[in-house]
């Protein structure tokens, strides 16, 4: 939408997810361009030019667009499989498939996961793709042509493995990359697609997987890559038990302590999951203001455990949500992380007191931004910041008889979306996305998830 073109939305709740959590009972947001231009209680101005749309938002409540902070798009071809296993043992099952995908299939895969996101609300999402195999096409432009066709702000987090099982690691010797393989081509994906820009639809982040499936010299050397070429670095973290026990026996030491002794905590670091902190690594965490990306149901699905997000959050840790691959979230949706942040948060030490609606919103949009170094363009609505936003529909049965919208939508069951907005422009209408045929996507999912079965089966 041109910059002097408006759309004007009235009549909703607001939560704005401020700096002060400002919420409107009945207001009203406009939009200029790709940006918010002014929002409020009560109608909007008078006198307005160039209203290209009026939206009466009757029975809604107004958000940020949500942010997912960790995924990975090509699980989605390999859903419902090693479903009673722990982390270590889920991985040892399913590493022999996922080093068989192509570019075909990572496409398809990466169309079905943005999708289902989309539908639910997310208007900034991100990939941790780390799978290479030798030959399979160009996986992270398939990812990010699949997120510019779905309409959503994208952050591709350039994966890479190193360390296989003759070296100690998880992943089969035939899916990985070498050292020196891996960072030149993270180099080439950051300088090909990165966009630093204010309104950037794409961004890259330099993303070695894991502790247990790269090389010490792989962490260091990417950190130093990724700050030589001004983008973040993300990487999983004290995801589970045997993790850390991992880390004592090979660095003498735990993640944490390895992290930092790596160049790996700071500002511009995000880590996934952190289940298994204590004291000390949470403190280590906000004294150098190292992001966490919360993935409540994923840790379920793996009996990862409960992390310390109440702890995380008093200290001052970044948190943001994260869907995680849908191999071990099979709904794929992030609007449901909102209620499962909540109510398995309740499960650990600060029982009822652990996390309330509006911590939870926040979680899943503002703290997600600020996870992703978008805090500045994105993650709440005011004046200035970009036009991402999600018109949620809470006068229907599931949840009309709630009085307070924040609550109705986290703690309800999922609302429906009848609008989303990102960089001004509607990606969907009444849960039905604009720019991409859902049929299509299922139908081709399916066939890729099925053929690369058989492939798998083959060996």
């Amino acid at each position: 939408m041109a910059a002097d073109r408006r759309i004007v939305i009235e009549n909703c709740s607001i939560a704005t997810v401020d700096a002060h959590d400002t919420e409107y009972p009945n207001g009203y947001v406009v939009l200029a361009g790709n940006r918010i231009e002014s929002l409020g209680a009560g109608k909007a101005p008078d006198g307005l030019e160039n209203v290209d749309r009026r939206i009466d938002a009757t029975g809604h409540l107004v958000t940020p667009g949500l942010v997912n902070t960790h995924h990975h798009y090509y699980q989605w071809i390999t859903r419902g499989l090693a479903t009673d296993h722990n982390l270590f043992n889920w991985l040892v099952a399913l590493y022999p498939t996922w080093a068989r995908i192509d570019e075909q299939m990572v496409y398809a895969a990466a169309q079905g996961s943005l999708a289902m996101m989309a539908r639910g609300g997310v208007t900034t999402a991100m990939d941790h793709h780390y799978v290479f195999p030798a030959g399979s096409g160009d996986l992270s432009g398939a990812i990010i042509r699949a997120a510019r066709e779905t309409g959503v702000r994208f952050t591709l987090a350039r994966g890479s493995m190193d360390r296989s099982e003759k070296d100690g690691g998880l992943p089969p010797d035939f899916a990985v990359e070498t050292l020196e393989g891996a960072l030149a081509a993270t180099e080439a994906t950051v300088k090909e697609h990165h966009d630093s820009s204010f309104d950037a639809m794409t961004q890259v982040a330099v993303a070695p997987c894991s502790p247990f499936s790269v090389s010490t010299e792989l962490l260091r050397q990417g950190a130093e890559l990724a700050r030589s070429l001004g983008v973040r670095l993300h990487t999983h973290g004290s995801e589970t038990v045997e993790e850390e026990q991992f880390c004592k026996e090979l660095f003498g030491m735990g993640p944490t302590d390895y992290f930092e002794s790596t160049g790996w905590l700071g500002e511009d670091v995000w880590m996934a999951h952190c289940v298994h902190m204590n004291d000390s690594d949470i403190a280590a965490f906000a004294r150098t203001k190292t992001g966490v990306a919360h993935c409540p149901s994923s840790n379920a699905r793996l009996a990862a455990g409960i992390a310390r997000v109440p702890d995380m959050l008093a200290a001052g840790v970044p948190v943001g949500l994260g869907v995680d691959g849908t191999a071990s979230n099979e709904s794929g949706e992030l609007h449901t992380e909102l209620r499962n942040a909540l109510l398995i948060n309740r499960l650990g030490a600060h029982r009822e007191a652990a996390l309330n609606a509006r911590q939870a919103l926040r979680l899943g949009t503002y703290g997600g931004a600020q996870v992703l170094g978008r805090a500045a363009e994105t993650g709440s609505l005011e004046a200035g910041k970009l036009a991402d936003l999600v018109l949620w529909k809470l006068d229907t049965l599931a949840h009309a008889s709630i009085a307070d919208p924040v609550t109705a939508l986290v703690f309800g069951a999922a609302a429906p979306v009848t609008a989303s907005f990102v960089n001004g422009r509607q990606i969907v209408e009444n849960g039905r996305l604009l720019h991409v045929d859902e049929d299509a996507i299922a139908r081709s999912t399916r066939e890729q998830a099925q053929r690369l079965a058989r492939i798998a089966a083959q060996g």
